[in-house]
């Protein structure tokens, strides 16, 4: 069998930063170090979970996150707290600060999406 070299081992991606290299921008600029992190699977629905403002429990953001795996879902979880955007309470996980306004950027964009699939349904 033949041995792959560390340097092309797949590794973990670690959680994307600004000022530091992220998918789209070898220098880190912020705007793409966010929509790196927001573009990874299950990202955006964690933070939509939590958009009432209450603490959720793993088990209870797991249940609601239909076929997410646990592995996945601690790999997010993992990435929103370093990113700052989520916190662990004692009751659970939730947004913190910085998450709220991110998730306030957000809702015009379900507006949008909601408008837009009622188009479509009318076609």
């Amino acid at each position: 069998m033949k041995r792959t070299p560390l340097a092309h081992r797949r590794t973990k991606a670690a959680t994307p930063l600004p000022g530091q290299p992220v998918r789209g921008s070898r220098t880190g600029r912020p705007v793409m170090a966010l929509l790196d992190l927001l573009g990874r699977r299950w990202t955006l629905r964690v933070v939509w979970e939590l958009r009432d403002g209450r603490a959720r429990t793993f088990r209870a953001l797991q249940a609601s996150l239909d076929d997410v795996s646990p592995t996945i879902l601690n790999t997010r979880l993992k990435e929103l707290r370093e990113a700052r955007l989520v916190e662990l309470r004692e009751e659970g996980y939730a947004l913190t600060v910085l998450g709220t306004e991110l998730l306030k950027l957000l809702l015009p964009v379900a507006r949008l999406a909601e408008d837009w699939a009622e188009h479509q349904r009318r076609r």
